[in-house]
């Protein structure tokens, strides 16, 4: 299967359906929903990337990103051992982004959503992205450091789910995304200041004390919209509305030498605002 790079960036970026909780749908429950119009797409693939550039006097040069499936079965064995049965969370270990289905739906207000879940509400779906070195290159294309190098990310999702449309409270329109994702490893090099990061893992606030698939995902919503920056001028505005989660990292490493690990319990951010514009 081929996959433009556009809409597969697309679709990774794009969240879907809320899972409050695990639950199969009753009589009464379809048919409330009976009725509803809207477009299903199950979907698996991965997808491959020689280099990505962005430039500006000089360049960031991304290269050999590549994302597909994690290709294990062992993500958050904690969780599993303890609420699952010994069972691994993750059914079907394969190379790539698999067992994926995707609901798009325009409701009579004009609001559109997409939502990305599991085939499977029972079993998330695992993800891996890795990239090769991250090069900062002068005018004339020539690398003058290394920014980032060997990174690589395996975890799960529940929930992708982005919806577009007017939003009252902020009085325009917005893009409005809301996530449930686990980092199970991450980790990466920062060869020009001697740094590494190793085995950084996300979770939500209870894995710690209640570890199940739910309490792997840290849950996250954000609002992207056309917004005014300081000075009066437009920019792009990127409001955290909420994002629960753990944040541990397993070994730093200076000089090739690691100097301890950290963890950062029960994190809660909110109303966090961010406006991104030219200069």
């Amino acid at each position: 299967m081929i996959i433009r790079p556009s809409v597969a960036v697309l679709a990774v970026c794009l969240p879907a359906a809320t899972l409050a909780e695990l639950r199969s749908l009753d009589e009464s429950t379809l048919s409330a929903v009976s009725g509803q119009a809207g477009i299903t797409v199950e979907f698996e693939g991965q997808l491959d990337i020689g280099n990505i550039t962005y430039t500006d006097e000089g360049s960031l040069s991304v290269n050999e990103f590549k994302l597909g499936g994690a290709g294990r079965d062992d993500l958050f064995v904690e969780g599993y051992m303890a609420a699952n049965g010994g069972n691994p969370f993750i059914q079907n270990i394969s190379d790539k982004i698999d067992d994926l289905k995707i609901d798009i739906d325009v409701a009579a207000d004009g609001e559109m959503s997409i939502r990305f879940y599991p085939l499977n509400y029972a079993a998330p779906v695992d993800f891996s992205i890795t990239t090769g070195a991250w090069d900062i290159l002068n005018a004339e294309g020539e690398r003058q450091f290394t920014l980032v190098d060997n990174f690589s990310l395996e975890g799960i999702f529940t929930q992708l789910w982005a919806k577009v449309g007017y939003d009252d409270e902020l009085g325009q329109d917005r893009l409005n995304l809301e996530l449930r994702i686990g980092i199970d490893d991450l980790d990466f090099e920062m060869p020009a200041f001697g740094i590494g990061i190793r085995d950084l893992r996300m979770t939500g606030p209870d894995y710690d004390t209640n570890p199940n698939l739910l309490s792997a995902n840290a849950e996250i919503e954000a609002n992207i919209y056309n917004g005014t920056r300081r000075d009066g001028g437009g920019a792009l505005a990127l409001d955290i509305v909420n994002m629960d989660a753990d944040i541990t990292v397993g070994a730093i490493d200076i000089g090739g030498q690691s100097i301890g690990s950290v963890k950062i319990d029960n994190m809660n951010l909110t109303n966090h605002n961010m406006r991104i514009y030219g200069h």
